[in-house]
């Protein structure tokens, strides 16, 4: 069990830094359609969060897969604001 969560860990350190390294390296022009897909895998994890809920069973996990749910409705939400915003900033005055 405890060398399953230092080879977990490790992992989850290396995907933070690969991430990292991905993410730094992206021009601005791409941060849109990047942003747009983005906001699209999230909506997959908020129909998982929502498939989840509906099929557990006792106190803790309602709570838990509700504060699931909660979380991925506010990261859907609050991507698709940023490109919004992003995108204003694109727009000409008249």
């Amino acid at each position: 069990m405890h060398s399953t969560l230092l080879v977990e860990l490790y992992i989850f350190v290396l995907a933070v830094f690969v991430g990292f390294q991905l993410i730094s390296k992206v021009p601005s022009v791409l941060h849109t359609p990047l942003m747009s897909a983005t906001n699209a895998i999230h909506g997959i994890v908020l129909v998982g969060a929502l498939t989840l809920a509906s099929t557990i069973h006792g106190p803790l996990a309602q709570i838990i897969s509700g504060g699931a749910v909660f979380l991925a409705t506010l990261n859907v939400v609050g991507g698709f604001v940023v490109t919004d915003r992003i995108l204003r900033m694109f727009h000409t005055k008249r």
